[in-house]
């Protein structure tokens, strides 16, 4: 700090102020290691909590992707139940199409059956008899004519008879081309049972899982919450730090001065010691020749003695 003016000070003022800027410096530093300490400490709390949070959202990560796994598993068998029950509505259309030609053909069948009033074989050989008695009897008019009317009457009803064997040979197909659709009602109705179990399943594990990563993702985030907290309350802390080091170097700055100062008195009274001394050697060496060793020094150094 050049634009201190220490001119008019002596040495026991320039000390004093050197002890005093030297006390003032290590007051700081100790006030900075105490800061460094605190913060030091919150950083340790606080690097725990990064690790327990980085585990908690690791352990999140997992568990979601585990869960999504799960619920594509889920999906997928949803979709086919989905589509066994397109195919079972398939079969109920059909089924129900066939019980309505079934339920039509009967009704046909039984209505014929009550206009014939009788098998084929029967009315047949009723019907052959009669006309062979008609075509080749001699009998009285009135009883032909009531013949003729049985022959019309027999001949009506046998064709009854014969639709209504048509009827039921096609009431027998029907039946048979049925059973396949009848019985595949059952099977579809057990797959999908056993499939909505597995799915079922499926989604009360991912329900669970789900569940779980929101758990540890609270944890996460609490201790997220007491991160923030700590950078908060060590914010204050660390901001002491720059002007104290910033102090710091001014006072060194300014005890530099004075210690500088200190030094040049401090070889300015050695040399006028050594001086002194140079004159004591001097005046020993022209009157007893007998010299310390320091006084030897003195001189040599000065070059008033040669070897």
């Amino acid at each position: 700090m050049t634009d201190i003016d220490i001119s008019s000070m002596n040495e026991k003022e320039l000390k004093n102020k050197a002890n005093d800027l030297r006390t003032q410096v290590d007051h700081h530093e100790r006030e900075l290691k105490s800061i460094f300490r605190e913060l030091k400490l919150h950083r340790t709390n606080t690097d725990d909590l990064k690790v327990k949070r980085d585990a908690f959202n690791s352990k999140v990560k997992g568990l979601v992707a585990k869960a999504r796994d799960v619920k594509a598993k889920r999906d997928s068998i949803n979709a086919k139940i989905a589509a066994l029950k397109s195919s079972r509505n398939e079969v109920h259309e059909k089924s129900r199409k066939f019980s309505d030609d079934i339920s039509e053909l009967k009704t046909k069948r039984d209505d014929l059956n009550k206009l014939s009033k009788g098998s084929v074989e029967t009315l047949s050989k009723a019907y052959a008899a009669d006309l062979d008695l008609f075509l080749n009897a001699d009998i009285p008019l009135n009883h032909e004519v009531d013949l003729f009317g049985r022959l019309l009457e027999l001949k009506e009803r046998l064709g009854a008879a014969f639709d209504a064997n048509d009827i039921h040979l096609k009431l027998m197909k029907t039946y048979e081309a049925s059973k396949d659709v009848f019985e595949s009602k059952e099977d579809f109705g057990d797959e999908i049972g056993k499939l909505a179990e597995e799915s079922q399943k499926y989604h009360l594990e991912m329900i669970d899982l789900y569940n779980q990563a929101d758990e540890l993702r609270k944890a996460a985030d609490e201790a997220h919450k007491l991160i923030s907290e700590k950078y908060a309350i060590t914010a204050p802390i660390r901001e002491k730090i720059d002007p104290l080091k910033k102090k710091i170097a001014a006072l060194r700055d300014e005890l530099g001065v004075y210690l500088e100062k200190l030094n040049d008195i401090q070889v300015e009274k050695d040399d006028k010691k050594q001086e002194e001394h140079l004159v004591v050697a001097k005046e020993k060496l022209e009157k007893s020749g007998r010299l310390s060793l320091e006084d030897l020094k003195v001189l040599m150094e000065k070059g008033d003695l040669k070897f």
